[in-house]
């Protein structure tokens, strides 16, 4: 099942006030897996990028100027998430934004029967407690240190890791046993997982062991 983990940046927040994208990411997975297949571009939004916004992700006026916009991406990108299911943390937010450019371009809207947002995933699976990506990556002991700005590729990776805990699917790991380890193992699992040798006393022991107690309670008794 291929799936496309996908966020956005932009120079603000809503589309009604002519907001627009500045960057793209997207990362595909494989039966939740990440597959060497991305997607990502920096977009001349053809406006200023609001002082909020600024602050979030730290793209410029100046560093997005020289940058291709989004119709010259478009055809790459629809491509690129064709009939893929969307991993989006608070989807309203970017499929919006995307829809609104896709608009402009004179391109058919993403339907929300493609998405899976995540942030609803998790609202139900922790009621009242904080689903921000940072709060998610706490609670699954995800390093995201290299979050020191928002970003959307960055956020796509730590996304993708954070979707597979949240559906309840273990991360995929290296297969470093061997064969004859998982039969090994295979054969402790059919079994009691914890042994104990039990050593039974000799005669002697035993009879040395009836001496000493017997001394301990005349000692005991008379003291």
């Amino acid at each position: 099942m291929l799936e496309v983990v996908l966020d956005t940046e932009t120079t603000g927040l809503s589309v009604k006030d002519g907001h627009r994208i500045v960057e793209i990411g997207c990362i595909e997975l494989n039966n939740q897996i990440p597959t060497s297949k991305k997607f990502h571009c920096y977009l001349n939004p053809e406006r200023n990028v609001s002082e909020k916004a600024l602050e979030v992700h730290g793209y410029t006026d100046s560093f997005l100027s020289d940058k291709k916009k989004f119709n010259e991406i478009a055809d790459e990108f629809l491509d690129f998430i064709k009939n893929k299911k969307l991993i989006i943390h608070n989807a309203e937010f970017d499929i919006s934004h995307l829809n609104n450019e896709l608009t402009i371009s004179n391109n058919s809207k993403i339907e929300m029967d493609q998405v899976i947002d995540t942030l609803e995933i998790a609202r139900e699976k922790f009621p009242g407690s904080s689903v921000s990506l940072d709060a998610l990556c706490k609670r699954f002991n995800i390093d995201n240190s290299r979050r020191i700005k928002h970003t959307a590729l960055v956020d796509c990776e730590l996304l993708s890791k954070v979707y597979i805990n949240l559906i309840d699917q273990k991360e995929p790991t290296l297969n470093l046993y061997s064969e004859n380890q998982k039969k090994v193992d295979n054969n402790l699992n059919q079994k009691s997982i914890y042994y104990k040798k039990v050593i039974k006393p000799s005669s002697e022991e035993i009879e040395l062991h009836r001496k000493f107690l017997k001394k301990s309670l005349k000692k005991n008794y008379f003291s």
